[in-house]
């Protein structure tokens, strides 16, 4: 049973879009699927497609059956996508001032405002930058709390954008050097990931991997810290993910230099340079190079 307030005819101006993108005639898209006049009659908004006749217009578009669910209950997705994608190079790029600027520009952005999940996303950054501009870190975790309660409906069960604001919990904690607090906020994201049937970022592993490796160097357990960033650099290997590889191959080679071992811990200092060099990424080229010199 479709859901109330689901938009029918967003979605089947979208799949005719598509189709014409594609320059697949109406009995091509509805080959093995359903008959020309059912997609025509999609495509007006007329009927209903069924759940499963959906998924698999969607697998011969070529897009996720999550677009389309989006689609029809999100009015002008693609600018909340777009919000979205510019919060997420903020994010990555540490441009703390940028992300409280968009926060508040959309903040009583009925787009935003009236969808659970896209305020979600918005609370989710306001506590990163509440935190990284202020310092202020009650108000920070209040925020971040109030965004993962949005959605959260079962302790048991836990979405891949409520594990990612925990991640940014755990963050607050470890930058307020609360090692244990992080390390116990990063094992539960651990636990929730583990319950999940399936991952659409494998990005969220590399991040728990090395959040927990940060803090476990911390609180002096170096060998297990080393052990979360091979468990993380095999991960990236596995997904062909570049990201963190660079760092997680750094954080190990840190763990060897505060235990004395010089030589080890360049040989890892040498594979995360060549990585950050691959990736033209300046801002860490020149201080490892120094580590290295040091070393």
């Amino acid at each position: 049973m479709w859901g109330e307030g689901m938009n029918f005819s967003a979605i089947g101006s979208r799949i005719k879009e598509l189709r014409k993108a594609l320059k697949l005639s109406q009995v091509e898209l509805a080959k093995d699927i359903c008959t020309q006049a059912q997609i025509s009659k999609i495509e007006k908004g007329d009927v209903f497609p069924y759940a499963s006749t959906l998924y698999l217009i969607s697998q011969r578009l070529g897009v996720d059956v999550n677009y389309f669910f989006d689609i029809g209950t999100t009015p002008r997705l693609d600018y909340v996508q777009e919000v979205v994608r510019q919060l997420t190079r903020t994010r990555r790029n540490s441009d703390y001032l940028g992300m409280d600027e968009i926060v508040k520009a959309e903040e009583k952005n009925p787009l935003f405002r009236q969808n659970n999940k896209n305020y979600q996303v918005l609370l989710w950054h306001k506590g990163i930058s509440t935190y990284m501009l202020h310092k202020d870190v009650n108000r920070s975790i209040e925020i971040l709390t109030q965004a993962i309660s949005i959605t959260h409906v079962l302790d048991k069960i836990w979405s891949e954008r409520e594990i990612e604001v925990l991640l940014s919990m755990g963050s607050v904690y470890f930058e307020e050097k609360e090692y244990e607090k992080a390390l116990e906020v990063n094992f539960r994201a651990k636990q929730y990931i583990h319950q999940l049937p399936f991952l659409q970022d494998n990005t969220l592993f590399c991040r728990l991997y090395y959040n927990v490796a940060r803090s476990l160097t911390r609180v002096g357990r170096f060998s297990e810290s080393i052990e979360y960033c091979r468990e993380g650099i095999k991960w990236c290997i596995e997904k062909d993910n570049l990201y963190l590889l660079g760092e997680l191959h750094y954080h190990i080679g840190y763990n060897l230099e505060i235990q004395g071992l010089n030589k080890e811990a360049a040989q890892y200092m040498e594979k995360s340079l060549a990585i950050f060099e691959l990736q033209e990424d300046k801002k860490y080229i020149t201080y490892i190079k120094g580590k290295i010199g040091s070393l």
